[in-house]
């Protein structure tokens, strides 16, 4: 399995660097997501964990680069990374790749329902970076009816949890 994303700003890449550097409170979508969290802050051996996903930091090179690998006990042995690449004349992109070898539920799990919920996440957290980059997203991501419905149902099978 192979998964892409990126977008490319009219800002030079030490912006999108220090961008990078402030994840996960900078650019993650917390308001529409579950919460992303690393338990040793952004450093090689960290943790983190946003739904039934989880994944260690492996390689960091602040302002280029942030390696995380999937723990392979959610059937996914591979990795995730963000990179900041300079494109020319004050311009550069964030890029999110993703790649494994998908087992177990997630060979039916990922084409089904994961990978339509990841696209969308990766969409709303490059609005972020847009928005913190230049000030303003030109074209905002919507979910779609799919990803809709999967987040609708997935909000049904969490418990309630007390207000106090």
């Amino acid at each position: 399995m192979r998964n892409t994303h990126h977008r490319e700003f009219a800002v030079p890449a030490p912006v999108l660097g220090a961008l990078l550097d402030g994840l996960p409170q900078r650019l993650w979508p917390g308001d529409r997501w579950p919460p992303s969290r690393l338990d040793d802050g952004l450093a090689v051996g960290s943790r983190d964990r946003h739904g039934p996903i989880r994944y260690t930091v492996v390689e960091y090179e602040p302002g280029r680069r942030l390696r995380f690998a999937f723990d392979p006990t959610i059937g996914l042995d591979g990795f995730h990374e963000f990179r900041v690449e300079e494109v020319g004349a004050g311009r550069s992109r964030l890029v999110h790749d993703m790649g494994g070898r998908l087992h177990g539920a997630m060979v039916l799990g990922w084409p089904l329902a994961f990978r339509w919920l990841h696209d969308a996440l990766l969409r709303d957290l490059l609005d972020n970076a847009e928005r913190a980059a230049t000030g303003a997203v030109r074209r905002p991501a919507r979910w779609s009816p799919y990803v809709r419905l999967l987040r609708s149902l997935a909000s049904r099978r969490r418990p309630a949890v007390a207000r106090t």
